[in-house]
């Protein structure tokens, strides 16, 4: 690291969010890789509220993790699971240790047929101010093939008792690219979806990843043409509805964008406490960037005193590919002088890659910002492929 660059490093950290990881569903969805797992009998719900404020205590024995939290996420999982009373207790706990920002945006994921009113009610007297539901099609025949557990009258039912409970921040989550799904399907499931009038929609394809029921066993998928015309179509129909695209699945409905997944996007910092939860923290003092995981198992987790199962230093080839990882999911990508300022490196890592990139039309020609093209944006993978070659290359210097 150059002087020039740690003197940028040091100017401030990244801003810094809370990622809360709640492992229980009640069911396994087949195509789900997250680390989620069938609730048993009784949901274990105070003692594992206990360890995940001892897991924040822990974290925040580190200067570098005592600043001022601008978003929590609670993901999962299911975890409107969880009471009120629990999530209630969670959220004190973490006001009562963390010093959060005045309008701090607090999301909670949920599902249809896993939440009554007078839950939805509770989250939002506990301090929840977003609400992201799993609808994932309001499709009857896709919605029994992807294993949910409710049906689409459930789904708009769930909306309406969300929006009487007091919410007026709300994500759906809905896929394309079901089992069998065609294009007219598609467009009729995102146009019901859209006549819901969410402030947000996350709209993305399925896809079989490893370890799932739907890799072992793959149920027939449309075809790559198919997809390609699904998701221009969706982008077209959210475009008419008011819907801005900023990321390469999440539109948004204007000042409504997600603050904690911009912040990831932005490689901003993230604690993560619970099962699996991964984290990412800045020393400026030291100037490094650290990864953390914690224990898988929330057998393990609650079991263990020490929640931690791994940190890791990232070195320069790292930080390049996780920065560009993320920064290229946003369709307008990063002004060009965030990496330094994120990673401590200086621009000219970055040189190689852009070039390459910016001459397939994958990255747009602005020295400005670091940014897809429409081109890049479908073809992400390879995008940051080149990033990677580019850490490879610098590496070998």
């Amino acid at each position: 690291m150059t002087e020039a660059s740690r003197r940028r490093f040091e100017a401030g950290a990244p801003p810094l969010s809370l990622y809360v990881h709640m492992p229980w569903c009640v069911r396994k969805c087949p195509y789900c890789d997250f680390n989620s797992h069938r609730v048993g009998e009784a949901l274990p719900e105070a003692a594992y509220v206990d360890s995940l404020l001892s897991d924040l205590d822990a974290q925040l024995a580190s200067p570098a993790a005592r600043r001022t939290i601008r978003s929590v996420f609670v993901g999962g999982g299911t975890p409107s699971l969880f009471s009120g009373e629990g999530l209630s207790a969670l959220l004190d706990g973490v006001h009562a240790r963390c010093e959060l920002a005045s309008d701090v945006e607090t999301t909670l994921e949920a599902n249809p047929g896993a939440a009554d009113n007078a839950r939805f009610a509770a989250y939002r007297r506990a301090g929840v101010n977003r609400l992201s539901i799993g609808v994932q099609s309001l499709n009857a025949k896709h919605l029994r093939r992807l294993g949910r557990i409710h049906d689409p009258v459930q789904a708009r039912d769930a909306l309406r008792q969300v929006r009487a409970a007091g919410f007026d921040n709300i994500n759906l989550d809905l896929m394309f690219g079901l089992p069998g799904q065609d294009l007219d399907e598609a467009y009729t499931d995102l146009a019901r979806l859209i006549d819901l009038s969410p402030e947000h929609i996350s709209y993305y394809q399925l896809t079989l990843e490893p370890n799932t029921a739907f890799a072992q066993d793959p149920p027939p998928l449309p075809d790559h043409d198919l997809l390609d015309e699904m998701q221009e179509q969706g982008i077209e129909q959210l475009a008419a509805a008011g819907y801005m695209r900023y990321e390469v699945s999440a539109y948004a409905q204007d000042g409504r964008r997600c603050r904690h997944n911009l912040n990831y996007w932005r490689f901003g910092d993230y604690l993560g406490i619970g099962a699996g939860a991964h984290g990412k923290l800045t020393d400026v003092v030291a100037g490094s960037v650290e990864r953390q995981t914690r224990r898988r198992s929330p057998a393990d987790y609650l079991a263990s005193e020490d929640k931690q199962s791994a940190r890791v230093l990232l070195d320069d080839a790292d930080l390049l590919v996780e920065f560009a990882l993320n920064a290229l999911r946003l369709c307008a990508g990063v002004e060009s002088t965030l990496f330094a300022w994120r990673t401590g490196l200086p621009g000219r890592m970055l040189t190689l890659s852009r070039a390459r990139a910016t001459a397939l039309g994958l990255l747009r020609e602005d020295p400005a910002r670091l940014a897809p093209t429409p081109l890049g944006q479908r073809f992400l993978n390879d995008l940051v492929a080149l990033f990677a070659e580019g850490a490879d290359a610098e590496s070998d210097r």
